[in-house]
């Protein structure tokens, strides 16, 4: 009887030897890898090793980046371009605050405070069954990112900041409380804006700012030049007892709304139009001279109204004292309350948070990919506008 012969084994056969989804991942993370170096070649240029005129960049090593897929998780080595930035197209750009997401969802359940609508939720993400190990696993990878993000140093100078704050419903000893989630964000000298800090109180005091502000001081925060917020008195109180020096912007739009609530209904609308007036002038010369514009026309028909805005509006146009560049990005917190919605578009779907854990958590995980997208968008001041600032500061 002749005997078989039987082809020696390759690399590549051995991967079919094992278990067939083993096979399968491998060759789906091969193709996950393959489809990376394309597009980064394509994007820098050039092929690896190879010399090229359309050349634009040049290769500075791999990030490790987690990759959850139906086959399981992968760890993929990202290729780092050594300027700009590289982020491959089969990944979400939100990845981590979704898998936020997915571990609070089933940290609920083993908490036992699962709802119908923490039902529906854990269904729309696919999640059928409910391990602690699993759970385990994405909380310690996800605080430990979260925390490094929250307690980096800071380096350089941050001239501009800007402070506000969300409440959310968080489950403590049994109880539903209203949280403060405290927020920081600063634009750094160089014109990019980034979030500086963040933490979860009882409430707005005083104390609670001064100890949130104090830390970010400790971790490195200097250069202020001017704070905007809203005219908390416990977060004004702070700001001056920590940033000695700086200047503080009450939040014109804010403070604008509070006058006009404080208008008789028929003269609302004119009101509103003539304090907005205030701030649209060219200068603080021209702004006060419209202050008395507005004075003298609304101020025997709004005198509640007049009173608040002859004891606010010195504060309110303290942006004025900057280059004219920055006014609108600084003279308000309208920024802010457009992270704060996003943060409550993500937040709305949990309702109740079952810890503080949880809470800042994903909040964390939100505010570090709206950083990361702000390091790769356009600046948010210019440079030369920032220098500008700089000359001012010397001057």
């Amino acid at each position: 009887m002749t005997k078989a012969i039987v082809p020696r084994a390759t690399s590549f056969d051995n991967d079919f030897l094992g278990d067939p989804t083993d096979a399968l991942r491998n060759l789906f993370h091969q193709a996950l890898r393959g489809a990376m170096e394309l597009e980064f070649d394509q994007q820098i240029g050039a092929s690896r090793y190879e010399r090229s005129e359309e050349r634009q960049d040049q290769r500075n090593g791999t990030r490790r980046r987690r990759f959850d897929t139906r086959m399981g998780t992968m760890d993929l080595e990202v290729p780092r371009p050594r300027n700009g930035t590289y982020f491959p197209s089969f990944l979400e750009p939100h990845t981590r605050s979704e898998r936020a997401v997915y571990a609070l969802v089933q940290e609920a359940f083993i908490c036992g405070v699962s709802t119908r609508k923490m039902q529906k939720l854990a269904e729309e993400l696919g999640i059928t069954s409910i391990s602690k190990t699993v759970v385990s696993e994405y909380f310690k990878e996800l605080d430990e990112e979260a925390r490094a993000f929250r307690e980096r140093p800071l380096s350089g100078k941050y001239p501009y900041i800007f402070l506000d704050a969300v409440y959310e419903k968080v489950r403590i000893e049994r109880t539903v409380l209203s949280q403060a989630v405290v927020i920081a964000y600063g634009v750094r000298e160089d014109g990019i804006r980034e979030l500086l800090g963040l933490d979860v109180v009882d409430t707005e005091s005083e104390e609670s700012w001064t100890t949130f502000l104090r830390g970010l001081r400790e971790r490195g925060l200097t250069g202020v030049r001017l704070v905007t917020t809203d005219a908390h008195r416990g977060l004004v109180n702070a700001v001056a007892a920590i940033f000695i020096g700086a200047a503080w912007q009450r939040c014109k739009v804010h403070f604008g709304r509070n006058v006009v609530d404080h208008a008789p209904k028929a003269h609302k609308e004119k009101l509103a139009a003539a304090v907005h007036g205030i701030f649209n002038q060219p200068d603080q010369e021209t702004a006060l001279a419209a202050y008395q514009s507005v004075r003298e026309q609304f101020g025997a028909t709004c005198p509640k109204a007049m009173q608040i805005l002859e004891d606010g509006l010195s504060d309110a146009l303290t942006f004025m004292a900057f280059p004219r560049e920055h006014w609108s990005r600084i003279s308000s917190t309208n920024q802010i309350e457009r992270i704060n919605r996003e943060i409550r578009r993500r937040t709305r779907t949990i309702g109740i948070f079952p810890n503080i854990a949880s809470a800042l958590r994903l909040i964390s995980m939100i505010l570090l990919e709206q950083t990361e997208d702000w390091h790769t968008d356009k600046r948010y001041m210019s440079e030369e506008s920032m220098a500008q600032l700089s000359l001012m500061s010397s001057g």
